[in-house]
């Protein structure tokens, strides 16, 4: 149990060191909206997934599964 305790003080160390050189990490409000570019990259993206249906099953869990055909 104390080794678990030593390592969480040094990952928290460590993560308070990372802070200090990039800054917190919630950057961003989490509120505002999805900001689209309609960029190449975006429409790839949307073309590959373009390929695939969502499914939500009784226990509300996502996936995916390819399109029949695709």
């Amino acid at each position: 149990m104390m080794s678990d305790h030593k390592f969480l003080n040094k990952f928290m160390h460590a993560t308070e060191k990372v802070q200090k050189v990039f800054g917190p990490a919630d950057r961003g409000d989490m509120s505002a909206p999805v900001e689209h570019r309609h960029d190449d990259f975006e429409k790839s993206s949307e073309e590959q997934l373009s390929h695939f249906e969502q499914h939500t099953d009784s226990e509300g869990h996502h996936y995916a599964e390819r399109k029949s055909g695709a």
